[in-house]
């Protein structure tokens, strides 16, 4: 068969056509949802403009052809927006709400005024047809809503070119290959729109490269998801199986679910879409508590779900439709392995935490045990101090569970603990007072007095000394403050420092107390015991002077527990020696 001239150009526009419309049920069988929805309307709108011509070429009226010739301006009205649109979508970059509400209205002003050809003359002021050796052709005089729509489609053309030069060059996280294929179909369309008829005066181009721009896209659809890192990433853990998801709306309405959740929570079987989770008892009352806790604080958006030896990490999140929130996905992960090796770990720091906590309590005890031995050498040296230390740590304990502790906040339970632990390192400094004052039998005259008063000043030193580096501060401060202060008056009549009131410390305050009312109820070489009465008496005269004011109702609460634990060590001391009558140290 003879292909004429007429054939040829009717065969040109059907295999066109017939091209797009291929073309475009491949994009529906490739068809993603993450796809461009800019892109999926030019696959749409191709075939119908393309159509156009066809019916154009087999056109056999001018009224016919007016009609048809309609379908062209599809493309340059809105086709070319959609590849505008599509090309800065491709291009990561954003385009006012506004810009394309003005745009979307300039291209449908432009082609509702392509649309009254036969009926006005804004568009084109006279059409002609005529149809030589069997092609159509119309011989148009163009009015000025045809320059606008020329240069609409110029602004398209420019605009689309300006986004892929840009990206080009300023968008490293823009592919180049995809900048490549985006500008492959923009020159193609430029050339056949502004010199098609010159090139070939009995054929359209537009057809034809609108097809190119087909195949060009199909390329780009290709390569976009695998840039697309979140949607590779969400498809990838959905078809493995690995990932359960559940969607619910705000109503708690069960919205759906992919296989591997249905696995995970069979009860979802059972559940009907639309219908609310709570007509499943086992399902709400699990689901629910994690809606509540994520709804009370976003940052408690993971929960832990037990399925027999599989333990499921839940990540509660937004669900939304575009910007708007919709409703809860909740996304399960298979956790086990992790949650494995988390107890794994924290059994491990567990043994090591006891282990560390058992060696440290080895080195306190030993370090205690060695203040404890030095307290109690120079103890030994002093012959009318006996048992002082023991003692007056006694005491300290006795005074300090007397106190309220909301009257005297400064005594915490860690305070308490740390100042019954320092009492025993108060009289420290009687190590460097010579043994003549020290054990002396008998009262000092004033100058062996001033020796004796250096102890608190050196006892300070010496626990400064033994404590330095440790890492309880609070400790070390609490222990030279009673070693260095306990022989503070409140008038201010006491040594070493001479501090008056609030000036002393408050644990030597408290020191002072038990210091001193052992001294009074206990036998020295020097004098036998006090009787508690008299003890007493000259404890409260001392109350505001020697003494702090405050601490008076505490040893009154103290006293009787005072008086019942030295009673009994004045028995125990007395019955071990009518034992033994060596032991006894009356002199």
């Amino acid at each position: 068969m003879q292909i004429t001239p007429e054939l040829a150009v009717l065969l040109y526009y059907d295999i066109v056509f017939a091209l797009s419309v291929l073309l475009t049920m491949f994009y529906m069988f490739k068809w993603h949802k993450h796809f461009d929805a800019h892109i999926t309307l030019i696959f749409v709108l191709v075939p119908v403009i393309n159509l156009g011509y066809v019916l154009m070429a087999h056109s056999t009226s001018l009224e016919e052809a007016i009609a048809v010739n309609k379908f062209s301006y599809l493309g340059g009205c809105f086709l070319e927006m959609m590849v505008l649109m599509a090309v800065f979508s491709l291009c990561d970059l954003k385009m006012n709400r506004w810009v394309k509400v003005g745009l979307f209205a300039a291209s449908a002003a432009v082609y509702l005024a392509a649309l009254t050809t036969g009926h006005s003359d804004i568009f084109y002021r006279s059409v002609t047809f005529a149809r030589e050796n069997g092609i159509v052709s119309l011989t148009k005089d163009y009015n000025w809503a045809h320059t606008v729509f020329r240069v609409l489609v110029c602004l398209f053309f420019a605009f689309s070119l300006g986004a892929i030069f840009y990206s080009y060059f300023r968008k490293n996280q823009v592919s180049r290959k995809i900048l490549v294929l985006l500008f492959l179909p923009e020159v193609i369309a430029m050339i056949a729109f502004f010199g098609g008829r010159r090139l070939f005066p009995t054929v359209e181009l537009l057809p034809a490269s609108y097809v190119v721009a087909q195949i060009t896209y199909l390329f780009i659809i290709s390569r976009i998801s695998l840039y697309d890192v979140t949607d590779v990433a969400i498809d990838s853990l959905v078809q493995n199986g690995d990932v359960g998801l559940i969607a619910i709306d705000f109503g708690h309405h069960y919205l759906g679910s992919n296989d591997t959740a249905r696995e995970i929570f069979p009860a979802l079987n059972d559940l009907t879409v639309d219908l609310s989770i709570n007509r499943n008892k086992t399902l709400n009352d699990i689901v629910r508590p994690w809606l509540k806790s994520f709804l009370e604080n976003e940052d408690s958006n993971q929960q832990h779900f037990q399925d027999g030896d599989i333990n499921y990490l839940v990540t509660v999140s937004w669900l939304y439709n575009g910007r708007k929130k919709q409703g809860y996905q909740l996304t399960l992960t298979d956790d086990t392995k992790n949650q494995r090796l988390i107890k794994l770990i924290s059994r491990y720091n567990d043994d090591l935490a006891a282990e560390v906590d058992e060696k440290t309590a080895h080195i306190v005890e030993m370090h205690n045990k060695l203040i404890l031995g030095m307290a109690t050498m120079v103890e030994s040296r002093d012959n009318s101090t006996g048992g002082h230390i023991k003692r007056t740590s006694s005491g300290v304990k006795i005074l300090l569970d007397a106190m309220d502790e909301k009257e005297f906040p400064y005594f915490t339970e860690d305070v308490r603990k740390r100042l019954i632990k320092a009492a025993p390192m108060h009289d420290l400094g009687k190590i460097a007072v010579d043994d003549e004052i020290l054990r002396k039998p008998g009262r000092f005259t004033p100058e062996e007095f001033e020796k004796m008063k250096a102890h608190s000043k050196e006892g300070a030193r010496i626990v400064h000394a033994i404590l330095e580096g440790t890492d309880d501060e609070e400790f070390h401060r609490i222990a030279e403050n009673v070693a260095h202060y306990h022989h503070e008056r409140w008038d201010g009549s006491g040594y070493p420092e001479g501090l008056k009131g609030e000036e002393i410390p408050p644990e030597a305050r408290v020191m002072a107390i038990a210091d001193v009312y052992d001294a009074l109820v206990s036998r020295r070489v020097y004098k036998e015991r006090m009787s508690f009465e008299k003890a007493d008496q000259i404890m409260m005269e001392g109350m505001g002077t020697q003494f702090a004011p405050e601490l008076e109702p505490v040893y009154l609460r103290a006293r009787p527990e005072l008086e019942r634990y030295y009673g009994n060590l004045e028995k125990e001391e007395a019955e071990s020696s009518s034992r033994d009558p060596a032991l006894c140290t009356d002199h």
